[in-house]
């Protein structure tokens, strides 16, 4: 009897969950060699935005993947502010801000909406088109031959076994991933709750400058990007945790009468006339486990719940995608296991999103905790405002908020890929620490460094004085065969003549770098580049 044949792989990644932490793992993924399938259990795409604001860092990251074009188009990237404090307002511009080190100096104001558009549009152009109204129930792992097999129901049919490579859980605080993962997910619920609406009102509130509004019971903010009316409200309230709150997630619609009384109790010169929609959020802050085990990840919300302060939940699900991403595309093709690049997501993201978490949880508190000493600072604010125009136009001030919103404490320097090796090279970033975009010379080109690096792959930047043949014939022989996507090669190569010296710098598809070193060691670069799956010998 001939024996049977073992099962192969459907794709290379199923990507559970279509929210922009999906969408950016599966794009990530696919420009990356891998094939991709997403699914969501939304049988109707559109859902009302629950995050406003894009930080530099994201935008970065997103570049290479040819969407940053179409994400500012829909947003406004010179927001000004408005900040109520009982009877004074005080004006902000957070718009560009002294930040020479990105592409993207700015606050950017997007509907998430819009984010995730902008992401399904790119993965249909690429013929990869989201399965809408696909559940995933939970998975079997078929170690013998290295796949994950999910059961997936679509409704009005019967089960289906989907079998991948990887599997990426990006199914929000509710993770069914997490739960079949057995992740355990600490922390715990806040005392308060959002209130999201959309509203017309009555009142002289310019729609143009973002309205925000801080008093002793909470904040509130209103922006003129509603999606079924003229004005978005967020607001936060007091609330007793429910243990059936169906947490991140909208809840039941706020009374008309509640809306009015957050309007008119937050200082903001409006009355409502008209509530379109609404609905009330549980917040909870929360940190899983782990972020992967074997073949299995989690990122996103299904990996860790922040509250809204400081905008930073839909950002740090991006740049987990554009972390597990490239390692996920790089893994699938790679033809050998790649232990040491799977592993280390959950040891970048996981303490990457402890920080995050740190961060939020401290503006949270000042910004809305029922606390008496967080009351009694809000309460005390007013009496600040006369001093605030002036630190206010102090655009430094300004540009260090802004920059530390783009979560510039994020670094991977203890990453098994992260590697100095000697002599080492000073006049670079260490690795593990993002590359600042600076002005740079290419064969006689002035060129900016993001520029260079705005497509997938690896970059090696080889600094003007490095011999030609620096990287050695192995290497070169591995360069003219390494990773491809459909774009192309995944490994591109960059002689800076702006740039004295003769070592090189290797940097991530993520935009952090990974090698260094003062003189060319064609060894030990590509020991660094098989460890990173971006090349294949």
């Amino acid at each position: 009897m001939a024996a049977a044949e073992s099962p192969t792989a459907d794709t290379d990644v199923l990507v559970i969950g279509a929210g922009p932490a999906g969408l950016t793992t599966a794009l990530q993924a696919h420009a990356h060699g891998a094939s991709v399938r997403v699914v969501d259990r939304r049988t109707e795409r559109f859902r009302p935005s629950r995050a406003m604001m894009l930080h530099a860092r994201a935008l970065e990251g997103l570049r290479p993947l040819g969407v940053t074009g179409e994400l500012l188009a829909r947003a406004d990237t010179g927001p000004e502010a408005r900040i109520h404090l009982g009877r004074r307002v005080v004006e902000a511009r957070m718009g560009h801000a002294e930040l020479p080190d990105t592409a993207f100096p700015h606050l950017t104001l997007v509907r998430q909406a819009d984010v995730e558009d902008v992401l399904c549009r790119e993965l249909q152009a690429r013929g990869v088109p989201v399965d809408w109204g696909v559940e995933f129930r939970g998975l079997a792992l078929e170690e013998a031959q290295g796949l994950v097999s999910a059961d997936l129901r679509r409704k009005g049919h019967g089960p289906e076994l989907h079998r991948s490579r990887f599997l990426a859980g990006c199914d929000g605080q509710s993770s069914t991933v997490r739960s079949v993962l057995g992740a355990t997910w600490r922390g715990g619920p806040y005392a308060v709750e959002a209130v999201l609406a959309d509203l017309e009102l009555d009142g002289a509130l310019d729609p143009g400058v973002l309205h925000a509004a801080i008093g002793r019971s909470g904040l509130a903010f209103l922006f003129a990007l509603g999606e079924g009316a003229t004005w978005r409200l967020l607001a936060t309230r007091p609330v007793e945790p429910s243990p059936d709150a169906r947490f991140g997630q909208p809840g039941p619609a706020v009374p008309g009468a509640d809306v009015a009384r957050l309007v008119r109790e937050s200082g903001l010169e409006a009355t409502v006339r008209d509530v379109r929609w609404s609905a009330e959020i549980p917040l909870q802050h929360r940190l899983a486990g782990t972020f992967g085990a074997g073949r299995i990840f989690l990122a996103g919300d299904a990996a860790h719940a922040h509250s809204p302060a400081g905008g930073q939940g839909m950002n740090n699900g991006i740049l987990d995608a554009l972390n597990l991403g490239w390692k996920l595309g790089f893994a699938a093709t790679a033809g050998t296991p790649l232990p040491d690049l799977l592993r280390s997501y959950s040891r970048e993201r996981r303490l990457a999103a402890r920080r995050v978490l740190a961060l939020t949880h401290l503006i949270f508190f000042f910004e809305a905790s029922p606390h008496p000493a967080a009351r009694l600072i809000r309460g005390l604010l007013p009496a600040a405002a006369p001093l605030l125009p002036a630190l206010l136009r102090r655009r430094r001030l300004t540009s260090l908020a802004i920059r530390l919103l783009a979560q510039p404490f994020v670094r991977y320097r203890r990453s098994a890929l992260s590697l100095d090796a000697a002599p080492r090279n000073g006049r670079w970033p260490r690795p593990g620490d993002r590359l600042p975009d600076a002005p740079a010379s290419v064969a006689g080109r002035p060129v900016r460094l993001h520029e260079l690096t705005a497509a997938p792959g690896v970059h090696l930047f080889l600094e003007r004085d490095a011999g030609p043949g620096a990287l050695g014939a192995d290497l070169a022989r591995a360069l003219a065969a390494p990773a491809v996507a459909e774009g192309g090669p995944l490994v591109h190569v960059h002689r800076l003549a702006s740039h004295p010296g003769r070592g090189i710098l290797a940097v991530r598809p993520d935009g952090y770098v990974g090698f260094r070193c003062g003189e060319v060691d064609p060894n030990r670069l590509h020991a660094w580049l098989r460890l990173a799956g971006a090349v294949r010998d």
